[in-house]
């Protein structure tokens, strides 16, 4: 009995010093990430963007366990490997197993836990990311429309009293950058890319337009994009949280010059959001550019083009 006491004592000794030791090293690994790493090697910081901040988490704690499974099934089948091996002067097939219930059902049922998790938890952060202010909670409105190969930024004005609005900003496509000699360097002019403003910690809805083909509004700092579809309006809601210039793009292609379809979103501070709003309006952009400069104008629900025969024929 003392032995068996002895051994059981040793025992748990030995799995305190295991787990203190796992987690001392799991610990030291963790401090030592960067902010990159903790936000699973996207792009962007966290806080960026509230939207941001949920689907990073999501894309990390789906990969967390994600990779626990997997090393679970890396052990089970290294185990299976060194266990069930043929030994020296054996012949012939091992024992097969077969129909075992237990494990069947096991193999079973914890897919279909697993799918229905991510489904559950997908769904869940889906609808929050997709949650649209109402026009009470709106802040900062912005109208953007997407056309071969540029955007436009209508600055529609709001009932908050904070922000002002009623102004646009018309964009051209990246230009690119020559040598003495008159040729391209493979650079783009950063200065003539068109430019969102929005103001740091405002509530910001977007409407998302086309003006020709299918385009889509991409800030990967952001973590989040939406089509713009002609004759159709997306909208989406965030709240940026970081000041700084963070690169955007079309991620549909859109013709030709798809990868020139580049601008830039500047975050930053409410006094700068509304000098800047002041300086479209002194430049005389008062308004907005909406769908009569959009290039189709046939979309499902307008008139159809009627064409007048002469009766002679």
């Amino acid at each position: 009995m003392r032995l068996l006491e002895r051994s059981n004592v040793r025992k748990n000794h030995r799995k305190k010093w295991t787990a203190l030791s796992l987690g001392s090293v799991l610990a030291l690994v963790l401090a030592g990430c960067t902010a990159q790493e903790l936000n699973g090697y996207m792009p962007g910081l966290p806080g960026t963007t509230d939207i941001g901040d949920i689907i990073a988490n999501f894309w990390v704690h789906s990969w967390i366990v994600l990779l626990a499974i997997g090393f679970l099934v890396w052990g089970l089948l290294i185990w299976a490997n060194v266990v069930y091996r043929r030994r020296k002067n054996e012949t012939g097939m091992p024992v097969q197993m077969r129909y075992h219930m237990p494990i069947e059902i096991l193999f079973t049922v914890i897919p279909v836990i697993l799918v229905g998790g991510f489904f559950a938890f997908t769904a869940r952060d889906q609808a929050v990311a997709q949650e649209v202010y109402s026009e009470e909670e709106t802040e900062v409105y912005i109208e953007v429309y997407g056309k071969q190969w540029a955007w436009d930024f209508n600055y529609l004005e709001t009932g908050s009293a904070e922000y002002d609005g009623g102004v646009y900003y018309e964009g051209v496509q990246a230009v690119e950058l020559t040598d003495e000699e008159g040729a391209t360097t493979g650079e783009i002019d950063h200065g003539q890319l068109p430019k969102l403003y929005v103001p740091v910690g405002a509530n910001v809805t977007i409407d998302l337009k086309s003006r020709d083909v299918a385009h889509s509004f991409w800030v990967p700092d952001f973590h989040y994009k939406q089509d713009t579809i002609p004759g159709q309006t997306n909208q989406f809601s965030f709240v940026p949280e970081r000041e700084g210039v963070y690169m955007g793009k079309c991620a549909e292609l859109c013709g030709e010059y798809h990868s020139m379809m580049l601008f830039e979103v500047h975050v930053v501070s409410q006094e700068e959001y509304n000098a800047y709003i002041e300086s479209l309006r002194e430049a005389g952009n008062e308004g907005a550019l909406g769908d009569e400069y959009n290039r189709n104008q046939h979309n499902p629900g307008d008139s159809v083009p009627v064409i007048e025969h002469d009766e002679q024929h």
